[in-house]
């Protein structure tokens, strides 16, 4: 993915209080990053914000942390979260960290996260570049040091050979349980049903392209309520 350079994007992830800066040490809970005790949802691979954002929005009473690895990107997220505050319609339960997935573990507490949310992640399409895939069982592995048993991955994607590989990966890898599988979101009934969708999401299915999801339950206990 070629991403266009912003210079003052690192400066201001840096000082963005929407932005968290954990220490070496720190555990990050629900708790610590709201100051409640919150239901805990967390994106991966957040982009400009536009899916979280609407979360947020619609479900008040979980908190939403958004991961995303690219200060560039990200940036675009904060300016919308400014925007937001300047209209005072801010959430104010969103937090943002810009941070490679696989590190999560170091600083989410285990059991932490009730759902986990990769929409439209990158398909990395070569065959010896699929560990880096975010549905694979080498990321499953990474998940399951910070989801709940019983807690929720959901999967949205344009690209169906993505998808293909990861019904294989969750069907194959121990410990999780496919619940969910369409290969129309957007006409099926049931799991359209409260769908916020990204800015990529919106993109695709404006020129006419399927949009695939699915979502599968970390087994070992009771299932999370959806948010």
């Amino acid at each position: 993915m070629r991403l266009r350079n912003i210079p003052e994007a690192k400066g201001v992830v840096a000082e963005s209080g929407y932005v968290i800066h954990p220490d070496m040490d720190e555990i990050l809970t629900s708790e610590t990053l709201f100051g409640r005790n919150l239901p805990l949802a967390v994106e991966i691979g957040m982009g400009k914000g536009g899916f979280i954002l609407g979360m947020a929005a619609q479900h008040p009473e979980t908190g939403f942390l958004g991961v995303e690895r690219y200060e560039s990107v990200l940036f675009k997220a904060i300016r919308k979260m400014e925007e937001l505050d300047e209209a005072g319609t801010a959430p104010d339960n969103v937090r943002f960290y810009c941070v490679d997935a696989g590190l999560l573990p170091m600083h989410l507490a285990p059991e932490s996260v009730d759902v986990l949310y990769l929409n439209f992640s990158d398909p990395w399409p070569k065959a010896r570049h699929h560990k880096r895939r975010l549905t694979s069982r080498e990321f499953l592995a990474v998940y399951e040091k910070f989801l709940k048993k019983g807690g929720r991955l959901e999967f949205k994607t344009d690209n169906e050979a993505l998808f293909d590989f990861s019904l294989e990966e969750i069907g194959e890898t121990p410990g999780w349980t496919l619940t969910d599988v369409t290969r129309d979101l957007h006409r099926d009934p049931v799991l359209s049903e409260g769908n916020v969708m990204t800015e990529y999401e919106r993109k695709f299915s404006l020129l006419g392209s399927r949009i695939c999801k699915l979502t599968a339950v970390r087994e070992g206990g009771m299932m999370q309520e959806k948010v």
